[in-house]
């Protein structure tokens, strides 16, 4: 499983063990991989794997890839491998930065596309608060461009090891194939928002995400519904 190799990769790579404090990594499996509203698995459980390493003082590398079996919404895709680079700047409460991520797609033809973004966050108190803009340059494989906008607050729970989290985020996009801009935007312009409340033990982590979005559709793929996840950091 690529998600596997990818975590197998990392951990044994003597370049990587040296800088062992700088680097993280994840394993998770989730009821459904659901972004900006929109199912990626067709409602199915997923199995994910991340990896992340810190290059420089605000720059890192990451690398994720998770298991969408067959994915409608990627003509088949099978995998969604999702290849990162981000900077960051903390201005006293204030966190800047910029990232770009190349989404591939092995086992469909012609679905990879890229996107950039920038953002910025201000910790109040336990509270984090940030917003955030991604944007895709216009690509034949999501049929025009596409911009989302972000806003999300997070705050651990005093006390507990609870952490609880909204997001809203809106998508908007010109197109120019309509088939394929349906890929990420089903229904045109669209919002989607959501709460979810994470557990973290140890290494361990287990939480629920309720997630929606504007789109009349079935739970399965836009609808509202529930996610659990359960994994572990190293």
């Amino acid at each position: 499983m690529v998600a596997a190799a990818i975590l197998l990769a990392a951990t044994s790579s003597p370049a990587l063990a040296q800088y062992a404090d700088r680097f993280s990594a994840t394993a998770e499996v989730a009821s459904d991989e659901r972004r900006r509203g929109l199912s990626w698995s067709d409602g199915d459980p997923v199995v994910r794997g991340t990896i992340a390493v810190q290059a420089t003082e605000g720059l890192s590398f990451d690398a994720a890839a998770t298991s969408l079996w067959d994915s409608s919404r990627h003509r088949g895709a099978d995998t969604v491998v999702d290849l990162g680079t981000s900077y960051a700047r903390q201005m006293g409460a204030w966190r800047l930065s910029a990232r770009g991520v190349y989404h591939l797609f092995p086992g469909a033809s012609r679905q990879g596309y890229g996107e950039v973004g920038a953002g910025a966050g201000f910790l109040i108190g336990p509270a984090n608060i940030d917003v955030n803009a991604s944007y895709a340059p216009r690509q034949h494989s999501i049929g025009g461009d596409n911009l989302y906008l972000s806003a999300s607050a997070s705050s651990g729970i005093p006390g507990t090891p609870f952490t609880v989290s909204a997001n809203v985020g809106l998508s908007s996009g010109r197109v120019r194939d309509d088939q394929d801009a349906a890929r990420l935007r089903p229904d045109g312009t669209y919002w989607d928002h959501g709460v979810s409340i994470d557990y973290l033990k140890r290494q361990w982590f287990v939480g629920v995400r309720y997630a929606n979005s504007s789109i009349d559709g079935e739970a399965r793929h836009s609808g509202a519904t529930l996610i659990g996840r359960a994994g572990i950091a190293f």
